[in-house]
């Protein structure tokens, strides 16, 4: 009879240890089922904050860019101005010294005479009287 209540007494812990395992994991699923859309929605919402996140940082550095090329063809800009203030200003010193415009203009003549023979051209244009070029002065001597 020992033996009986012995046997009992292990049955019925087997079958509570069961039943203790059967209701774990009928609360497990249960949880499961409850927390997991609250989890889906919380990891949505910093998947959203994330994209956010990054958009506003996407836009940041476009922005600076976008500042960065202003900042820059401003600066070129005003350096063209400042290139073409010497220009004008070295002009004017060498027209004055030539004896004003027409001076400057027959100097920068003669330098591009001076230039044409050294860049390979041959043909050159010189004014006339009646303002035509002299065709004959195209041709070089020994050209077929």
């Amino acid at each position: 009879m020992a033996e009986t209540e012995e046997m009992m007494s292990d049955g019925s812990m087997i079958f509570g240890g069961v039943m203790a395992v059967g209701v774990l994991v009928i609360s497990s699923i249960g949880g499961c089922s409850y927390f997991y859309p609250k989890y889906n929605v919380y990891a949505q919402q910093l998947a959203g904050e994330a994209e956010l996140k990054k958009a506003e940082s996407n836009r940041r550095i476009r922005v600076l860019e976008a500042q960065a090329k202003l900042d820059g063809a401003s600066l070129e800009a005003k350096a063209e101005v400042e290139r073409a203030k010497g220009v004008a200003q070295a002009n004017q010193i060498i027209a004055d010294s030539l004896g004003g415009p027409e001076g400057y203009l027959r100097w920068r003549y003669i330098e591009m005479l001076q230039e044409t023979g050294t860049n390979g051209r041959d043909v050159i244009y010189v004014p006339t009287e009646a303002n035509l070029p002299i065709l004959e002065a195209g041709k070089t001597p020994g050209a077929k």
